[in-house]
């Protein structure tokens, strides 16, 4: 875990160089947030002791709605049909995402899920090919390439066998979603009211969540007071970073914005670890190639030749222009 931290650490330095990278509040509150959002994946995976995967989901997005509504109730009166069509596709995309992390989590440790779920980062830009017709850059295919390098040694029993398990896939999936997720935000952040769309996209999450609990076979849970305060409080959590990430990604480019969650998978390993999980060395060398891959995948290369720029107004204006 040492070995992993330092190399993300020095991984990200030089990122960080090479964007010349000045903190704003945006930025700085969505590190806080990513430092907490790390840490759920413990609260989760205990939740799952005591419920189904999609119940708890369904319950923890109600909850992050009703938090949401009850504070903005009159911004409601102003909901736009472009706002439902936005809160409904990315609401969608949050419950597959969170109810396949959350099911994956029965099988596998949450550092594991953690790490897994990050390849999120590098699966944009695949999905804006596949979606938008954007083709990948170079160092976009080399951090997919090291990611998914990072998958196959983090999976596997105990992160001894090369193969991908259940768990493992499932997650991938989750992975997938949230991926669709940040594209759509980055695409309607700037179009809609963010409590509008925050409270349509975290109400269709729970509406799906519940629903899957039929064809999936799943039953309610007997009412426990652990159960209760875990999905209530992360409920709150979870209305908390979609209003952040929405309101965030109006001054934060994509680019910085997926720099800046790639710290989620390493507080989450350095959380599972004061919980007692031990990957093995195999499983840790995965989780640092996937953080790599996904650092690489928001570099650019730099050009061999660089244009003067004559005006001080304009040479200011490129060491501030996003990359």
């Amino acid at each position: 875990m040492f070995l992993l931290m330092g190399f993300s650490a020095t991984a990200m330095s030089a990122l960080l160089r090479r964007y010349k990278f000045s903190l704003q509040p945006q930025e700085a509150i969505l590190i806080l947030i990513t430092m907490f959002w790390g840490g759920t994946f413990l609260a989760v995976q205990y939740a799952m002791t005591m419920s189904g995967p999609f119940f708890f989901v369904g319950l923890r997005f109600a909850t992050a709605a009703l938090a949401v509504s009850l504070l903005s109730i009159k911004s409601l009166r102003g909901l736009t049909w472009l706002e439902v069509k936005a809160g409904v596709a990315i609401g969608v995309s949050i419950a597959i995402g969170y109810s396949m992390q959350t099911w994956g989590l029965q099988t596998i440790p949450s550092s594991k899920s953690a790490f897994i779920t990050a390849m999120y980062v590098p699966l944009v830009p695949l999905l804006q090919w596949v979606c938008l017709g954007r083709m990948p850059g170079l160092m976009s295919w080399l951090g997919v390439g090291l990611a998914f390098v990072g998958l196959i040694f983090l999976a596997g029993p105990e992160g001894t066998s090369l193969t991908l398990g259940e768990g493992e896939i499932i997650t991938l999936i989750s992975a997938l979603a949230i991926a669709a997720e940040i594209i759509m935000i980055g695409a309607w952040a700037g179009k809609v009211d963010i409590k509008r769309v925050t409270i349509v996209q975290l109400a269709t999450a729970s509406a799906v969540a519940f629903a899957t609990m039929i064809p999936a076979g799943e039953s309610v849970p007997p009412f426990s007071t652990g159960l209760l305060v875990i999905a209530l409080g992360l409920g709150i959590f979870s209305a908390i970073i979609q209003v952040t990430m929405n309101w965030a990604q109006r001054s934060v480019s994509p680019t910085r914005a997926t720099v800046i969650y790639t710290g989620e998978p390493v507080w989450a390993g350095i959380f599972g670890r004061l919980a007692g999980e031990r990957l093995p060395a195999l499983a840790l060398l995965g989780g640092a190639l996937i953080v790599l891959g996904v650092l690489v995948s928001e570099l650019k290369l730099k050009r061999k030749k660089r244009i003067k720029l004559a005006a001080p107004v304009a040479e200011e204006k490129l060491q501030h222009q996003d990359p």
